[in-house]
């Protein structure tokens, strides 16, 4: 079994600290979003001003928003004890604030979370049998209070100084026209899986203090333009080779419509030149958005063009999508002088990873265990997580496309679901699924499971590695449900719908040549089956496929499929086997 480093490095450090901050902004999303809409359509200058509707915006801002930071702060720390004390604390910033008090909530609400935690660990347990519900009600409620009056005088002043000092600075590098430099660390650390940490942890906040001032703000742009992001996928749809470029297109899809920009992360880092072409997108994005004087009402999430022309200010649409083509133009162009420049050393990668690919194509054929092959691990495996950052976009993506395999090999017993790393329990019989860079913490939270590193979600071999683990792992346990000692069932063959040849690179010829000429036999005999030659992964695994194999491959086909019917043969263009049972 895998397990991770017990000493966690800084690079982790700072991902959870970052995860921490966007974790209090990302489950209220919603709320913003609902607020932006109003203001953007409500308020005097929106698009259908409505004076009484209107007199929702301020208290929004003012009050629920930062109420449910900080009750969601408090909820990390301590469930909902937590979530309840830190929702009281963060009143005492929110009352005689004269800025939104989004980070006051972020310093409030976890506060308040760990303060009931220590003291139910140090009189909870001594609590007398009956005495158990006024102790809950009024300890909470004495903390709550006590943390209240401290957010009134002293956290209060102190956060509002620093607001007003952060919105100086941040009013100082726009008016002298710096911001676009930010993107110089923002789209780096973005890859490094800061995305949201950076978007909802801190611009976000300062963005929406710029909203109510200013009516609209282009720091909701900095993170979330996906620009840079597109650029760097149309190079490689056009100039990348191999997996990468066949899965660049629907990753194009996925990032510049769904709005999930961890899709294009790996793309990234298996070539870590692009980062120039990523901060040139994002510094000329941003200039560019600066230009016009674009900005959003609130907050785009996810960073999908759609979410963004829904939260563009009135007069900004020009700018806005100025701004997201200059960025993927600029993107583009860089990303493809590399990809055209490192094509020597690609195709190198490629063919060192055809050989690996082919060795263990080998060994499998000859039924021998691989390198990596621990089945012990996943004899006892009932679910499997997918783990990213926010728990809601790439991961999501990955468990549907692990779910589907799951389905189709048979494996109802196993069930696929997502969520944030952060969120990940040490659950028994867990499979953990998660992207290299976040691989560490994973395995921090999740020391007793079994883990699983890909690069990419949207197309990682290693889906069809744990499908066959997982289904020869079956076969461990008993004994006697091994491939040679389990019983045969009859060919029912008027039960099936289809038939198949496995095709792979050793027989492709083979495998076509005897699909031609079973076509053209049964075509002779009236009957109307389909005929493919399907590689092992995609096989279905249906009682309604005959699947025709020789001897050689039965033991590698039983290991992986049970539902589908098989037919041994000696030879896959000697048909008159198969032919006089149909």
């Amino acid at each position: 079994m895998e397990t991770g480093k017990q000493k966690t490095s800084l690079k982790a450090k700072i991902q959870k600290l970052g995860t921490a901050l966007s974790g209090m902004v990302m489950p209220n999303i919603a709320a913003i979003i609902a607020w932006g809409l109003i203001t953007a359509i409500f308020m005097e200058k929106g698009w259908f001003p409505n004076k009484q509707i209107a007199e929702l915006i301020d208290p929004m801002l003012d009050y629920l928003l930062p109420l449910l930071i900080g009750y969601v702060g408090g909820r990390m720390v301590d469930e909902e004890r937590g979530a309840i004390v830190g929702a009281i604390a963060t009143m005492g910033v929110v009352v005689g604030s004269d800025v939104p008090m989004f980070l006051g909530a972020m310093i409030m609400g976890p506060l308040g979370g760990y303060c009931i935690k220590k003291l139910d660990e140090l009189f909870q347990a001594k609590i007398r049998s009956g005495f158990e519900m006024i102790y809950n009600n009024f300890s909470s409620g004495i903390m709550g209070m006590l943390l209240a009056i401290l957010g009134v005088y002293i956290v209060n002043p102190i956060v509002s100084s620093g607001s007003h000092l952060m919105s100086q600075g941040v009013d100082w590098i726009i008016s002298i026209h710096m911001l676009p430099l930010a993107n110089i660390f923002i789209e780096p650390a973005k890859v490094l899986f800061l995305n949201n940490a950076i978007g909802n942890g801190i611009l976000v906040p300062l963005g929406v203090q710029q909203v109510a001032s200013a009516g609209k703000s282009v720091l909701f742009l900095l993170e979330s333009n996906p620009g840079p992001g597109l650029g760097v996928l149309l190079a490689f749809m056009f100039f990348g080779k191999g997996n990468a470029k066949a899965s660049a297109p629907g990753a194009v899809v996925i990032q510049f419509i769904g709005g999930i920009h961890e899709i294009y992360f790996p793309y990234i880092l298996m070539k870590p030149a692009l980062f120039l072409a990523v901060i040139a997108g994002g510094v000329t994005g941003t200039f560019t958005f600066q230009l016009f004087g674009a900005g959003l009402r609130a907050a785009a999430s996810p960073g999908s063009i759609i979410a963004i022309m829904m939260m563009t200010a009135q007069g900004s649409y020009l700018g806005v999508l100025a701004g997201i083509a200059s960025a993927a133009i600029v993107s583009f162009i860089i990303a493809a002088i590399i990809l055209k420049a490192d094509r020597k050393s690609e195709g190198d990668d490629e063919f060192a990873a055809k050989q690996r690919e082919m060795k263990q194509m080998k060994a499998e054929s000859k039924g021998q265990a691989t390198e990596t092959t621990d089945l012990t691990d996943y004899a006892n495996v009932k679910k499997i997580i997918f783990a990213c950052d926010a728990g809601m976009g790439s991961s999501a993506m990955g468990a549907s496309l692990l779910r589907d395999k799951v389905k189709k090999a048979g494996l109802n017993e196993i069930s696929v679901t997502n969520t944030a790393v952060s969120r990940l329990k040490d659950e028994p019989n867990l499979l953990v699924v998660t992207q290299e860079e976040l691989a560490e913490r994973a395995a921090q939270k999740t020391p007793h499971a079994v883990h699983i590193q890909v690069g990419n979600f949207l197309n990682s071999p290693k889906y069809d590695e744990i499908i066959a683990k997982l289904k020869t792992s079956t076969y461990l346990e008993p004994e006697t449900n091994s491939p040679e000692t389990k019983a045969k069932p009859e060919l029912e063959l008027d039960q099936v719908e289809e038939i198949d040849f496995i095709r792979h690179d050793q027989n492709r010829g083979t495998s076509t040549m005897a699909v031609s000429l079973l076509k053209d036999k049964l075509h002779e005999q009236g009957k109307n089956i389909p005929v493919k030659a399907v590689r092992l992964a995609d096989l279905k695994d249906d009682h309604h496929h005959l699947v025709i194999v020789t001897k050689e491959a039965q033991k590698n086909l039983e290991v992986r499929y049970t539902n589908v019917q098989v037919l041994v043969v000696s030879d896959l263009l000697d048909l008159d086997v198969l032919l006089e049972k149909l």
